[in-house]
């Protein structure tokens, strides 16, 4: 039998307590050990017979783990000489992870990302934006929500699928639920389109990283609303466009203003029936305006119709999009906030001439989107329970917000230089604070009290931003609010 020196049976460690194979500890050991250079390229190791006798183990896990290192290339086999470590590999120590165990590789040399992955914000940015509790923004009514109905739907499709659920390839998406997303639109906001011009997301940013990529080129001019959505920000950041924040009012986006500011913008982001995040919803003679400029401009109206279901004091305001005849508009909607928010499925509504552009980004980016849960939500809709749960939620949400604003109106009066904005519809309100007061700092000390006040400073762009704080109330219950407020207040004045 063939000695062995001491030194090279150490770098074998076998241990069988352990939950691990043998044949996989044995190959761990191995390919450590061929890493770190202790085992040079060329030198002749044990035959799996010598190996399985110094270590008193069986032959059969040493085979095992002979047959990946060669597979692998770790190993080489020479006919009636024996196996060998690949003469292959290179002489200094390989920059490579070793054995699952060891220390985490420790980044080294030069590391180039790209300059634009550099405009993204790390996530998440803030622990402000992470919980879940008393006035986060764009969370629902979870307990609310008929999953029963909504899990027979899943359990059926799961069970009997379609072979167009499982097979049909369409960026667009699934036909039959571009078709159910047409219907409603035409009746609830007053959207006339086919379904050929409706294409399925995944929400609604990835509806606005889409139509950044179709309709804008780097340096453009772009308008955006001020105070505006800061995640639409980023994608326009990205894109390289040059972004021009215009004013908003109770009338929404100051079109004047942006006309003034920049004639010749590429496009116009807005927030229309519920801007976000004032609240404000845009006057008919803006509208008009708007859409009167982006014919004459030649440039683009963006329409983000987010949670333009829930209004309180009257119906739902018509879209954008039906207004214009000019085929201007790019119309974006989404189901995550009004349904659940992992659901993320959203749509964008695009002018025929456009949709083979759209299509063409759509497939790049990721070929078409997930079936399933596209034809359980078509079912959702053509049933009727998306029309019952919005009725059902409107409600509820109305009292809501009805019990919020008389809470804030209580603690936070108006002569001491607090205001109440965009009370009308939506699942949110917003609310300024008197000059002074940081809303960032309050709102990191709110968090640790787990109430979650989502500051308003950081949604503007410019150098004098107001201060105050978005309060989502979906997922507040009644109960609850006036206790938040009260703990809000007493957080302010300690601010």
């Amino acid at each position: 039998m063939k000695s062995i020196h001491p030194a090279t049976l150490s770098i074998f460690t076998i241990d069988r307590s352990a939950l691990s194979p043998l044949h996989k500890q044995i190959y761990d050991s191995y390919r450590a050990g061929i890493l770190r250079g202790d085992l040079r390229p060329g030198q002749q190791i044990l035959s799996s017979r010598e190996f399985a006798f110094e270590m008193r183990v069986s032959r059969f896990p040493v085979l095992n783990a002979y047959a990946q290192l060669l597979a692998e290339g770790y190993l080489d086999t020479r006919t009636g000489a024996g196996t060998f470590v690949s003469a292959s590999l290179p002489e200094q120590q390989m920059s490579v992870d070793l054995a699952a165990g060891h220390a985490a590789a420790t980044p080294s040399g030069p590391r180039p990302v790209s300059r634009r992955s550099e405009l993204y914000p790390l996530f998440p940015g803030s622990p402000i934006l992470r919980g879940w509790g008393a006035f986060g923004v764009h969370q629902p009514a979870l307990d609310q929500f008929p999953f029963p109905i909504w899990a027979s739907l899943v359990a059926l499709h799961s069970r009997n699928p379609h072979v167009r659920a499982i097979h049909r390839v369409d960026p667009r998406g699934a036909e039959r639920f571009r078709g159910a997303i047409s219907d409603y639109l035409r009746t609830a906001r007053g959207v006339k389109c086919s379904p050929d011009q409706i294409l399925v997301v995944s929400g609604s940013q990835q509806a606005l990283d889409i139509t950044a990529r179709v309709l804008l080129d780097p340096g453009n001019p772009v308008w955006v609303e001020e105070p505006g959505y800061h995640l639409q920000r980023i994608v326009l950041d990205a894109a390289g466009c040059r972004i021009i924040p215009i004013p908003v009012d109770r009338d929404g986006m100051n079109v004047a203003a942006g006309i003034k500011r920049a004639p010749r913008a590429r496009a116009a982001f807005v927030t229309p029936s519920h801007q976000y995040p004032l609240g404000s919803t845009m006057s008919a003679s803006r509208r008009i305006q708007l859409l009167n400029w982006a014919h004459s401009a030649g440039a683009w109206v963006v329409e983000d119709d987010y949670d333009s279901e829930f209004r309180y004091e009257s119906l739902p305001i018509a879209s954008m999009y039906g207004l214009d005849r000019n085929s201007r508009v790019i119309y974006i909607g989404t189901f995550s906030k009004v349904l659940f928010p992992s659901l993320r499925l959203g749509y964008m509504v695009v002018p025929p001439d456009l949709v083979d552009r759209f299509v063409a980004v759509r497939y790049a980016m990721d070929i078409f989107p997930p079936y399933l849960h596209q034809e359980v939500l078509a079912d959702f809709i053509i049933e009727g329970h998306f029309t019952r749960h919005i009725r059902k939620m409107r409600q509820i949400y109305k009292e809501r917000r009805s019990v919020l604003i008389d809470s804030l109106t209580h603690e936070f009066p108006a002569h001491r230089g607090y205001e109440v904005h965009g009370v009308e519809a939506g699942m949110h309100l917003a609310i300024t604070l008197p000059p002074g007061l940081n809303d960032i700092e309050i709102a990191t000390r709110a968090s640790r009290s787990r109430l979650w006040l989502w500051p308003l400073s950081p949604h503007y762009l410019g150098k004098s931003p107001r201060h105050g704080f978005i309060l989502g109330f979906g997922s507040t219950l009644p109960s609850q609010i006036p206790r938040a407020v009260r703990l809000m207040r007493s957080l302010i004045a300690t601010g």
